[in-house]
């Protein structure tokens, strides 16, 4: 039987050394071993099974079952290994553990990076900066492209790295959150729909879809809440954030991408997504919000807000419901 105290005292400490250390760049990440593993495997399962469409979508369920069920096995081992030593080493791993599903501080570093370029006026800075977290091709964008894939990566963010992790951290620990993490990884790798990965990579995306399904469209609302604070300047519009949710949130090839994509687009009162440039092909994409003002890259900084007001507002209505399940 789970905890449900000591599972909420796990993941609050977590999210809090996330607040305070982000993702220090001499601290190596569980996530790229997780790449490396996925990069190996996808070389051994187009050797072993070919270059057929059926067999590539094979390869692809099989490139699931081995990464999730070896993250499973491994975490789960770590901590059994730890709670045989030790219950407080155990505690200690486990806080570690889902400190680092966390991106809340990261997300934030990585894109504020971006907005200190554009403030320098240097552009190709700028780009390479938003190369980092986006997947799209930059060396195209001007400084308004630039300021809305910084924008969105935030937005979409807040979902896949604070809401999704915390939801299944809440519901399974830190092991089921590293499998969702693996799963998400995946999916950042291969779950593109070019010629390289459209059926090797179904599987994966398919997956994550799933997984992501509830805590997006969760964050989403809790993200409406948190436009409906008050806020410096009025930065912020809650109801025309709903209103752009409900309007657009399936304005995305992906089910759950637009779903908080769409209630930033609304709360800073500007338009997102649009065409975008993928490995040297355009993709055709439609617009998420109403084009009420122009972007400027001060919506960086505001998109860092609201992601910041959104991950504790999710982190205190984890704390609720585990206190609540506690009591029952």
């Amino acid at each position: 039987m789970i905890d449900r105290m000591e599972l909420l005292a796990v993941i609050a400490l977590g999210f809090l050394l996330d607040q305070v250390l982000g993702d220090p760049h001499w601290l190596y990440h569980p996530v790229r071993l997780i790449g490396a593993y996925i990069s190996f495997l996808e070389k051994g399962i187009r050797k072993i099974f070919g270059g057929g469409e059926r067999a590539l979508l094979a390869g692809g369920v099989v490139l699931v079952l081995f990464v999730t069920g070896t993250t499973a096995v491994i975490s789960g081992g770590i901590l059994y290994a730890c709670g045989r030593i030790s219950p407080g080493l155990k505690f200690l791993v486990s806080v570690i553990l889902c400190y680092q599903l966390f991106a809340v501080r990261s997300l934030k570093v990585e894109s504020m990076k971006v907005y200190r370029e554009l403030k320098k006026d240097d552009l190709p800075a700028a780009r390479y900066a938003v190369s980092m977290i986006v997947g799209r091709d930059t060396e195209r964008l001007d400084m308004t492209g630039v300021t809305k894939a910084a924008v969105e990566t935030v937005a979409e963010n807040t979902s896949d790295g604070v809401a999704a992790p915390l939801f299944y951290m809440a519901l399974g620990g830190p092991v089921l959150g590293w499998v969702y993490k693996a799963v998400n990884t995946m999916d950042s790798m291969v779950g593109y729909k070019n010629d390289k990965y459209l059926y090797l990579g179904r599987a994966a995306a398919k997956l994550d879809d799933v997984l992501n399904f509830i805590p997006a469209r969760l964050c989403a609302w809790v993200m409406i809440f948190a436009s409906y604070l008050p806020s410096k300047d009025h930065e912020f519009d809650g109801p025309h954030a709903k209103v752009i949710f409900l309007r657009d949130r399936f304005n995305h090839a992906s089910p759950n991408s637009a779903q908080t994509e769409s209630v930033c687009a609304g709360s800073l009162r500007i338009r997102l997504a649009g065409d975008a440039w993928y490995f040297g092909k355009l993709v055709k994409k439609k617009y998420i919000g109403d084009d009420l003002r122009p972007v400027e890259i001060e919506d960086i900084p505001r998109a860092n807000k609201l992601l910041y007001r959104t991950s504790w507002i999710l982190m205190g209505l984890c704390a609720a419901v585990e206190t609540v399940l506690n009591l029952l």
